[in-house]
């Protein structure tokens, strides 16, 4: 077997993996790896992600000119726009005009719902969010969901609490400065009254924690229903306005549902001026992007530089491949499955999620805490878990889409309007099965509660995840750990709402519900006690990532099982030749600690502990490392150790 699979270059001898696993493996790295100018983060993902970032440049650079209205020349025109940045400073704020045009109209509530809709499709900022998925009490439907939006900052609570003080000015600032580009007179006061509207949306909000809640989201309600509750807004308008169909609007989930109300009370016939201002800065947020250097450089200054303590703004080429990506992805996942996905690598992760699923259902089988009418539930969801690997089976048709190489801001709109057509004029009908939410070339993966699947897109499926090269140890502990996250989601905090139909139903009995609360509760107080490296001064929040710490204790100690079967039935389960001077097990904890490489700015790693479900790189390797036995056995850890965890402590829910 190769002794390259590992990178034991990056190994820091000097801290033994039984006081830091993370460190250990990434110690050499992390003392020699600076983090790109234009990243605020950097580690094994953004490494693939850069990678695949390049490939897909590749791609589309050359397909050529084109113009003929195939997909390829679609695709060539949209890299073409964006690249054109000379015409892009020729026009400066002009693109903005036809928005302000309209805002500078609304003299009415019935004037400011009407233009919510409108700005919703285009793409341009509204007060309310619309768009569809799977009915949480009928998975086979699409159903329209209408929720909560209008704010600018990452999450409702920069808006109110003191640590995020100093970031209000700053955005203050910036809101001033953009509006200024815009061409807006009396800039400084627009973007107090725009940013004093946004503090008012954000103070009806949900928080973070409680969106999590899928119980608590499913209100399905007529559109009859859902308008007749909020009079104070005028949602028939609203709808026109959006070209949404009353056919696929009929009924509606009411995600929010103090929301509408809240929001409802804000539009005012005095606070209409406030509205226009609020508009026309998030017009301005959205279209930045697309628009002048200035315009680009005063958004990075403050998204990039203030908020995630970037220095530099990514090449125009990368941002260029994010926006093509972004409106034809699916078009382009084709090509890059042609050039970067042979055929032995989807066989290979179908092998490796047949012994992860075989893995939970004998983990589920053995659990001492829950009861068999559960457990029969359990088993059963698990028995419907449908696994989607590498690339769709059927590719999206973007034969409406009109592009057009020399008009950035045109293509943003058209773009924005035919994703917003395509999604919502799916409502009330059948759910597509075969639909994928990402993009083969992603270096990512999901599990989605209401369609009781896993997804894992073909770029992820590479070293150091997987590597056909490589022991299964090492593969068990990569993308054995990732499918059984995947997995896991289906049974944490808020997949386990959902049954093997993605039914939104309560399979638990009382008691087994209870044990889980329990076990879960704990899990919430290890991580509550945690702080990021690169920002000690904050504690994460062990309630918003509960759903991903269930999901990365879950798939490591699951993927260790299924490696154990993948063993036995190659006949090589009392094998424990060592490689590389490491017998299996410590291998396949090696290779976890590998993929959990990264390192964080500290302004990125505080507004990740603020918003992020996901903890820090250092605590998905560690903390999930810390509560297995099988990691303790592996390595001989011992009481005292800074990897030890007393078994009384040590959680293990799946």
């Amino acid at each position: 077997m190769e002794s390259t699979v590992l990178n034991v270059a990056d190994f820091d001898a000097d801290t033994p993996p039984t006081e830091d696993l993370f460190r250990h493996v990434n110690g050499r790295w992390l003392a020699s790896t600076e983090i790109p100018d234009d990243r605020p983060r950097w580690g094994a993902f953004e490494g693939l992600r850069e990678a695949s970032e390049l490939a897909v440049r590749n791609i589309i650079t050359g397909l050529g000119a084109g113009g003929d209205g195939s997909e390829a020349s679609k695709i060539a025109a949209l890299f073409a726009s964006f690249m054109d940045e000379a015409r892009a400073d020729e026009l400066g704020a002009a693109p903005l005009e036809p928005a302000f045009q309209r805002i500078d109209a609304i003299d009415s509530a019935a004037g400011l719902t009407a233009y919510w809709g409108w700005a919703m499709r285009n793409g341009l900022g509204s007060a309310i969010d619309i768009d569809r998925d799977a009915d949480p009490g009928d998975p086979s439907r699409y159903v329209m969901f209408i929720g909560q939006s209008g704010i600018g900052l990452p999450d409702e609570e920069y808006y109110r609490l003191d640590q995020h003080a100093d970031i209000r000015k700053e955005y203050l600032a910036h809101i001033e400065r953009s509006l200024a580009l815009a061409g807006v007179v009396d800039a400084a006061e627009q973007a107090q009254a725009a940013f004093d509207m946004e503090t008012a949306i954000a103070a009806v909000h949900w928080d973070k924690v409680r969106l999590r809640d899928l119980v608590q989201m499913y209100h399905l309600q007529t559109w009859d229903e859902f308008t007749a509750a909020t009079p104070g807004i005028d949602w028939d308008g609203l709808r026109v306005a959006a070209g949404l169909d009353a056919a696929n609007i009929a009924e509606v989930v009411n995600a929010q549902d103090t929301f509408p109300a809240g929001v409802a009370a804000l539009v005012t016939p005095d606070r209409l001026p406030a509205w226009r201002s609020w508009a026309r800065w998030a017009a301005v947020r959205r279209l930045s992007p697309y628009l002048s250097a200035a315009f680009v450089d005063e958004r990075f200054g403050f998204f990039g530089r203030t908020l995630q303590g970037t220095p530099v703004n990514r090449e125009r080429w990368k941002r260029g491949v994010g926006f093509a990506e972004a409106v034809m992805g699916e078009a382009i996942g084709r090509l890059y499955v042609q050039k970067h996905f042979p055929p032995d690598a989807k066989a290979a992760a179908d092998k490796l999620v047949a012994n992860l699923l075989e893995a939970y259902r004998r983990s589920i089988v053995a659990l001492d805490w829950m009861g068999e009418q559960t457990k029969a539930e359990a088993l059963k969801k698990l028995a419907g878990f449908r696994a989607k690997i590498g690339y769709p089976s059927r590719w999206r048709d973007y034969s409406a889409l009109t592009v057009v190489a020399d008009d950035l801001v045109g293509n943003v709109i058209a773009a924005n309007c035919f994703e917003f057509d395509y999604r919502t004029k799916q409502a009330m009908g059948p759910v597509d099965v075969d639909e994928w939410e990402m993009y083969p070339q992603t270096v990512n993966a999901y599990y989605h509660p209401l369609r009781n699947e896993i997804v894992f897109p073909a770029a992820i499926l590479q070293p150091p995840f997987f590597n056909p090269a490589a022991d299964d140890a090492v593969n068990y502990g990569g993308i054995g750990g990732v499918i059984g996250h995947e997995i896991g989601h289906g049974f944490d905090d808020q997949g386990s709402t959902t049954d093997a139909t993605g039914t939104l139903r309560d399979w638990w009995t009382d008691a087994d519900r209870a044990a889980f609360e329990a076990r879960t509760a704990g899990l919430v107080a290890q991580y509550d006690a945690l702080s990021p490296a690169a920002a000690p001064d904050v504690h994460l929040n062990g309630k918003l990532s509960l759903g991903e710490n269930i999901g990365d204790l879950g798939g490591l100690s699951i993927a260790y099982l299924a490696w154990t079967i993948a063993r036995e039935a190659d006949g090589l389960a009392d094998d424990d030749t060592p490689i590389d001077g490491c017998t299996p097990a410590q291998r396949l904890f090696l290779n976890w600690a590998t993929v959990w490489q990264g390192k964080d700015r500290p302004e990125f790693a505080r507004q990740l502990a603020a918003v992020d479900p996901h903890s820090p790189s250092e605590h998905r390797c560690n903390q999930v490392a810390k509560n297995l036995p099988q990691f303790v056995e592996a390595f001989g850890v011992h009481e005292g150790d800074g990897m030890w965890l007393p078994p009384d402590q040590r959680i293990k829910i799946w």
